[in-house]
């Protein structure tokens, strides 16, 4: 009854107990243990000792489920991974049960293995670097292309990866991931000449994924963009400089013929709005080439708003707009006075531009304890809400006609855009055709500090 299974398959009569109730299993021992009873109250009644036979009988029975008992624990103690003793009735129900959940979690295993391994096959392939550390920050795992990049060797494991990525602009990034969501790039610890992309993951408590992938051409291509802009930006200047001068001298005449009146005014007008383009170029590359530079200063709110409200009306002077200003906060702001104040001057001179005669801006600045907002709201021509997402792109214009006549370079809302980044804020834009629009700058509550009394 308690053999062994011959091989390793399981029989017919496990088999069978997919298929049926406990109670089934039960009433093979109870059949058993009622024929050992039938038998010994035969021979107790034979022998005149009834109840002792009963008892006997009863021991016997216990016997045979203490041993099956025993071969249970023996397998599960020390042969969990081989077939199971054939036992029948509950005991071999519960074994049936056992060994097959155990073949069950052996296949969900095997896959789990191989799908990791391809997992880590594919990873190993991949031409980015990939290193996975502990909650400790300690380096795990990592794949050639990390050692080629970043210069991970063998003795590296369980290091911390700060030791190994010592550049302070990492050490910074890897503290505060969320500050920069879009990764960091880094000159290269073990290539001179080479850049590389950082990306940051969090997972489980504390556990991070670092992808890194070479952006030496990239950054050699902007370069070669900054480098240009930068040259002919400089190199135009004195040419419309002169341009500039000269056209003055000449309609500064005083017999100079008015036939000639329309045509220098043109010229006049595009030399302005060339002086303008490289004017916003320039300012574009530096605050491009300036943008690890400290934004600490305390500005003056108040004061700030105060001088660009006088800007306005004076630039206000053609338009004969309604201007208002609004100021309800205490707070002022932590950054560089120039940067915003040319950010925000773009945000009010558009909204004067593109705003028909006779029309209401209102410029403010506020705050609710958690943010603080510089907005300029108008009544204006308004935006189509499909060109929003791409207003702040260089040169990229809603109507390009439109802004000739008025003079835009396309690169106004470019700079502000470039100038709130490097404070920590962004640009929210609500519009709607014909009803006006709203420009609001948020800034993030480390920005605010408490006005003094």
């Amino acid at each position: 009854m308690y053999e062994p299974y011959p091989t390793p398959e399981i029989s017919l009569e496990h088999k069978r107990y997919r298929y049926s109730s406990l109670w089934d299993y039960a009433k093979q021992d109870l059949r058993i243990l009622l024929f050992f009873i039938t038998i010994a109250s035969l021979i107790g009644l034979g022998i005149g000792h009834f109840w002792i036979c009963i008892a006997i009988a009863f021991a016997v029975f216990m016997v045979m489920q203490l041993r099956a008992l025993y071969l249970v624990n023996d397998w599960i103690a020390n042969r969990p991974y081989d077939v199971p003793p054939n036992l029948n009735g509950i005991w071999g129900a519960l074994l049936f049960n056992i060994y097959r959940s155990q073949r069950q979690e052996r296949v969900v295993q095997a896959e789990m293995v191989g799908l990791i391994d391809r997992a880590q096959s594919s990873l190993v392939a991949l031409a980015e670097a990939v290193i996975l550390t502990d909650e400790l920050h300690q380096i795990e795992w990592w794949n050639p292309a990390a050692e080629k990049l970043l210069g991970v060797q063998e003795l590296d494991r369980g290091r911390n990866i700060l030791g190994i990525l010592r550049q302070p602009a990492f050490v910074e990034y890897f503290n505060n991931m969320e500050q920069q969501p879009d990764g960091i790039k880094l000159k290269s610890s073990i290539h001179e000449d080479r850049y590389v992309q950082i990306k940051l993951t969090r997972f489980g408590l504390e556990s991070r994924l670092v992808v890194a992938y070479d952006v030496t051409r990239v950054h050699n291509l902007e370069q070669m963009r900054k480098d240009f802009v930068d040259n002919i930006s400089h190199e135009l200047r004195t040419p419309l400089t002169v341009l500039s001068g000269y056209l003055e001298t000449f309609t500064d005449q005083e017999d100079f013929n008015p036939r000639w009146k329309r045509p220098f005014e043109q010229m006049q007008a595009q030399t302005r709005r060339m002086n303008a383009l490289v004017n916003d170029l320039l300012l574009l590359s530096r605050l491009e080439n300036d943008k690890q530079l400290a934004k600490n200063q305390i500005v003056d709110m108040p004061s700030l708003m105060n001088q660009l409200f006088d800007d306005a009306q004076a630039y206000n002077s053609e338009y004969g707009h309604i201007l208002n200003l609004d100021i309800d906060s205490h707070c002022d702001l932590l950054g560089s006075d120039m940067e915003l104040a040319s950010a925000f001057g773009n945000l009010i001179t558009n909204a004067i531009k593109y705003t028909p005669k006779g029309g209401v801006i209102t410029i403010g600045w506020h705050d609710d304890q958690e943010h603080g907002y510089f907005t300029v709201q108008d009544n204006g021509i308004g935006i189509d809400p499909k060109h929003l997402p791409r207003l702040t792109e260089r040169f990229y214009r809603v109507d390009s006609a439109r802004s000739r006549q008025t003079g835009g370079t396309g690169l106004g809302l470019a700079i502000v855009k470039h100038v709130l980044m490097q404070h920590g804020a962004h640009l929210e834009v609500e519009s709607q055709i014909n009803q006006g629009s709203c420009f609001k700058a948020v800034f993030p509550k480390e920005r605010l500090c408490q006005a003094e009394a």
